[in-house]
């Protein structure tokens, strides 16, 4: 039975698939009007100047802070420049000190109030204080 060809069941020829068309609705949306476009419109742009104004202020805020580390750390240089210098002024202000320097170039001191002046010459000239 299963070898037999004229046993078996015959078969419909090309059925026909039937199909089956459905109709969809298409729905068109109205457009919006043209002043609630604008009011969009206007609404988005005012967003983006604030966000401007403030990045802007933002970025103005930073350099601030750049100038002022900046200031504080030329500040800092100057304190310490000007404590050197302060330190020097006493170091060469040192009346003992000026006193050597005075008589290794050639002036002479003399036990009147006077004042000694070496002028370059071999003659020292003297000048008395009033």
């Amino acid at each position: 039975m299963n070898g037999n060809l004229a046993l078996q069941p015959k078969r419909k020829q090309d059925q026909q698939t039937v199909i089956k068309e459905t109709k969809r609705l298409v729905k068109t949306r109205k457009s919006l009007p043209v002043q609630e476009k604008l009011l969009y419109m206007f609404t988005v742009l005012m967003c983006v100047v604030v966000a401007g104004v403030i990045i802007f202020r933002y970025a103005q805020i930073y350099d601030m802070n750049l100038q002022i580390k900046k200031l504080n750390s030329d500040y800092q240089t100057m304190n310490i420049e000007m404590e050197d210098l302060k330190k020097q002024v006493e170091m060469l202000s040192d009346p003992e000190r000026i006193r050597k320097l005075a008589e290794t170039q050639g002036m002479v001191s003399s036990l009147e109030d006077g004042i000694t002046v070496n002028t370059g010459d071999d003659e020292i000239k003297s000048a008395m204080r009033e």
